[in-house]
């Protein structure tokens, strides 16, 4: 894949978790300031390369797993901007501020839903604690039953899986297909170990759709179990 081939797609993906609509080579070719022609060619081959695809028979296009999975590999934490570095603060002070294990866990996963609007999950001993079940079903890829169907059946067996999988990376993403539990439900699951009094082997993370901030997502779940260990062993 060439440079602009890499921001191309980084562009799309970006564009489209803001807009929820595929992305078309018009706004494309003004954000890069070449023509629509050169874009819809770069496009063409980030979709024989299986980054992208064309839905139905929009003009537009999405990113694929494959895309997104690209997309996270290549984040990095110098890459933050000044709004997710106030958001991290935000979330460190209500941290800091818990007071009791658990109450200080679930004031974590609260603020990790207002800041990324999307679902917020952790471990506590043997139980999962959940917030903003609203988030998730109000985004428009879960206007189906059978998409809620499969979220529902992810969140059911979640606990389990992390109790028996134990992630034993500080951080993981899991995009779309590549979650160990429902796969088709399109929606990614951002986690982070951590000690706590309850587990060596804590989580706390957000589940959101597919098509979402990334790079916010996982600078503030990275942010939420480093807080949260440091807190709870200060």
């Amino acid at each position: 894949m060439t440079e602009r081939q890499k921001l191309i797609l980084a562009s799309l993906i970006e564009q489209y978790a803001e807009v929820a609509s595929p992305v078309g080579s018009s706004l494309l070719a003004k954000l890069f300031h070449v023509s629509s022609a050169t874009i819809r060619a770069e496009m063409s081959e980030l979709e024989r390369l299986g980054f992208i695809t064309q839905p139905h028979t929009s003009a537009g296009r999405i990113p694929t797993d494959k895309g997104y999975r690209f997309y996270v590999n290549g984040l990095t934490e110098e890459q933050e901007t000044s709004t997710e570095r106030r958001a991290e603060r935000v979330l460190a002070a209500r941290v800091t501020s818990g007071g009791q294990p658990e109450r200080t866990i679930r004031n974590a996963v609260d603020t990790l839903v207002e800041l990324t609007h999307n679902l917020g999950l952790a471990t506590i001993g043997n139980q999962l604690y959940i917030s903003g079940l609203g988030n998730l079903f109000g985004q428009p890829e879960f206007g189906q039953a059978a998409q809620v169907q499969q979220v529902a059946r992810l969140l059911d067996n979640l606990e389990p899986w992390l109790r028996e999988a134990a992630p034993n990376e500080p951080l993981s993403v899991y995009i779309g297909s590549e979650n160990p539990i429902g796969r088709s439900a399109g929606v990614s699951l951002i986690i982070s170990r951590f000690r706590s009094p309850f587990s060596d082997h804590s989580y706390i993370g957000t589940l959101g759709p597919t098509r979402q901030s990334y790079r916010n997502g996982i600078q503030l779940v990275r942010r939420a179990g480093q807080t949260l260990e440091e807190v709870l062993y200060s």
